[in-house]
C-alpha cells in the first residue's frame, strides 16, 4: 500500500477520493504531509473522505503520528495520518 502524499496545493476532493479508494480496497490508508498548509489540506480531505465512506456504511477514524522522512538528503519531520475503520 502506498502512502498518499499531500502538499499545500493538493486538491482536497482529489485527495479525499484517493483516501476513499484506498480504504475500500485495503481497509487502511496512510496520508503524509509536511508543513502547516499540507496538514490542513490532509485533514480537510479526510473529513471529505469520511462523508464519502459513510455512504458505504464505513466509519473511519484518524490516528496522527510523527514520522521522519529524507528529502534531497535532508531529514524532515512529517505528520502521518493513519486512517482506519472505526
Amino acid at each position: 500500500m502506498n502512502i498518499i502524499k499531500v502538499s499545500a496545493n493538493s486538491r482536497t476532493s482529489a485527495v479525499a477520493g484517493a483516501i476513499a479508494g484506498v480504504m475500500r480496497e485495503h481497509n487502511r490508508a496512510e496520508v503524509q504531509a509536511i508543513g502547516a498548509g499540507a496538514v490542513n489540506q490532509a485533514v480537510k480531505a479526510i473529513a471529505i473522505a469520511r462523508g464519502y465512506l459513510q455512504e458505504d456504511g464505513l466509519h473511519i477514524v484518524c490516528i496522527p503520528e510523527f514520522t521522519s522522512v529524507t528529502i534531497e538528503g535532508n531529514e524532515r519531520t512529517a505528520i502521518r495520518l493513519v486512517v482506519e475503520p472505526r
